[in-house]
């Protein structure tokens, strides 16, 4: 276990203690939306019979002790497929709350957007420090669609391996390490549940615009130095939207583009070679790390290497390693260039 891994995790025990001990009285309701706090969602977690335990894993509880067991996570509960995903997709809205308070417990706050909204009609965003100002390296995570939210790359490995493995929290802590500055989007955050209703968030309503007003109004007025982005699956799509759209910004301040299991595709010439030049995507694989998966007539492609892993959820925690040194030489190819400029 590396070192950032071993900081985490102490750093998080006594909550992972919190999550795995707290008890509350079983709620009649489960048809009701996601959960509003932390509280509510542990507590909902022991509805269904389940705490994170302290090293982040789902446990059962041992419904004769009322303390967490050792069995993990049980998909089947019944021989209805439907009563089955319907029970997971339940206690998969507990996770969005839990992560939010890691994320905060780890020195991450929130900014509500868009801009001057009412809270209660407002998503977010979270960074580290808030504001950001002038960053001289930021970090920008972006999660792929679908259910996902801030702080997330997968809820299987949430739910079936440990927070470690589905969070982005293991990210953040070597960001933290290595001087890094923080925003996590929250792009599949749209819609807020308002008199019995969803609603859509003006201005924030679908991942493009959610994460273009996150630039506009967030990254690139605080000006930062340098900037580096992950994005998983989807993400790099969202990636590849805000390149072509904000393509000045990127080529002065974005040294560099990890995707985990994503594509950019084709994109246009007037980005394609500064693409190339910054972007690599880990894809899932058998292969071992970093193994160079791109066929020579594919070379004008930007590179593309082994996640480490053959399945799509775990790209971006299998590939963690690999992401982080790209980022350091890319950053210091980068220095040594704007020395050679200036003098």
């Amino acid at each position: 276990m590396t070192r950032s891994f071993e900081l985490f995790q102490n750093e998080t025990t006594q909550l992972y203690r919190q999550l795995g001990k707290s008890h509350y009285s079983i709620r009649d309701n489960m048809s009701e939306p996601p959960s509003s706090s932390s509280k509510e969602a542990i507590a909902r977690l022991r509805e269904f019979g389940y705490g994170f335990d302290d090293s982040g894993v789902l446990r059962k509880v041992d419904p004769v002790t009322g303390e967490l067991g050792t069995e993990p996570y049980q998909f089947k509960i019944s021989e209805s497929h439907a009563e089955n995903k319907e029970h997971y997709e339940k206690l998969a809205n507990q996770i969005p709350e839990i992560i939010y308070e890691l994320l905060e417990l780890n020195g991450l706050k929130r900014t509500y957007i868009p801009l001057n909204m009412p809270i209660e009609r407002a998503t977010f965003v979270f960074t580290q420090p808030q504001p950001l100002l002038q960053s001289k390296k930021l970090l920008v995570l972006i999660h792929g669609s679908g259910f996902v939210l801030a702080g997330q790359w997968a809820r299987k490995l949430i739910i079936n391996n440990s927070l470690d493995h589905g969070t982005q929290l293991p990210y953040i802590k070597r960001a933290q390490e290595l001087g890094y500055d923080i925003l996590v989007t929250n792009t599949n955050d749209t819609e807020r549940f308002i008199k019995n209703k969803y609603i859509p968030i003006k201005g924030v309503s679908d991942p493009l615009s959610h994460a273009a007003y996150v630039w506009e109004h967030i990254i690139m007025p605080s000006n930062p130095e340098s900037v580096a982005i992950v994005a998983h699956s989807y993400g790099a799509s969202v990636t590849k939207y805000l390149t072509e759209k904000y393509i000045d910004f990127f080529k002065e301040k974005v040294f560099a583009i990890a995707l985990t299991d994503g594509i950019i595709g084709y994109p246009p010439a007037s980005c394609k070679e500064y693409i190339k030049d910054v972007a690599c995507n880990w894809a899932s694989s058998r292969e071992p790390l970093d193994t160079n998966l791109r066929k020579e007539d594919c070379s004008d492609d930007y590179r593309c290497v082994s996640a480490g892993h053959p399945e799509h959820e775990w790209s971006s925690y299998s590939a963690m390693e690999s992401i982080f040194n790209y980022f350091e030489e890319k950053y210091e190819k980068r220095v040594r260039a704007q020395k050679a400029t200036s003098q």
